[in-house]
């Protein structure tokens, strides 16, 4: 379980497809610290560290995650929002992350808010999802690329988020443009109220 809270950008060093899956390998500041078989949150995706070397760490993605997510479009060089799993007696500063990605949105427009940004993304909208309680609502959480982020004006399909000058120079959001393609999580506490009201009709 991650909290939205992005440790820093590690960088994609080496990409490798076998068969279905995806081995990536990234470089950041806490390499030393990770062990095999540990979590990673990468853009937002709950991924294993299978193994280490020399500086590095090697990731796997496999097939599923790949048509879900935005890890099929990266490339070497490229900035990789991360964060480490929850420790359980620390602070929850963003809100209950899985890393499970349900679907990709695609930027639709940025604008500048004077010292911060407003992101609009769209996202495709499936009724039968929705009942299932993947949307979004105003003031509600959504994650975008592992980022635990704010609600605003949201549409059947679309939705915006407001991103501070932090955040934006401190994950790939100063990377992210008309066009761009980011992973999304709808917030798990609205999926199990919709799931409860189903189940009680």
């Amino acid at each position: 379980m991650f909290s939205g809270i992005v440790e820093e950008c590690a960088t994609v060093v080496g990409i490798v497809r076998e068969q279905e899956n995806l081995h990536l390998t990234l470089k950041c500041s806490f390499v030393d610290e990770l062990k095999i078989d540990q979590s990673v949150s990468h853009n937002g995706v709950c991924l294993t560290v299978v193994s280490l070397d020399n500086g590095t760490y090697t990731v796997t993605a496999m097939k599923e995650t790949i048509e879900r997510s935005n890890l099929g479009l990266l490339q070497v060089g490229d900035a990789v929002n991360v964060e480490r799993s929850m420790v359980m007696n620390g602070r929850l500063d963003g809100h209950i992350v899985q890393g499970h990605v349900d679907q990709t949105a695609v930027c639709t427009k940025v604008e500048d808010a004077e010292g911060s940004w407003y992101y609009t993304f769209k996202y495709a909208f499936d009724k039968e999802m929705a009942r299932r309680g993947y949307f979004t609502v105003d003031k509600g959480s959504v994650t975008v690329n592992g980022v635990s982020l704010t609600v605003c004006n949201p549409t059947a399909d679309t939705f915006q988020v407001a991103i501070i000058p932090y955040t934006h120079d401190n994950t790939n959001f100063n990377a992210i443009s008309e066009g761009s393609v980011v992973n999304i999580e709808f917030d798990i506490i609205g999926k199990y109220m919709a799931r409860m009201m189903a189940l009680s009709e």
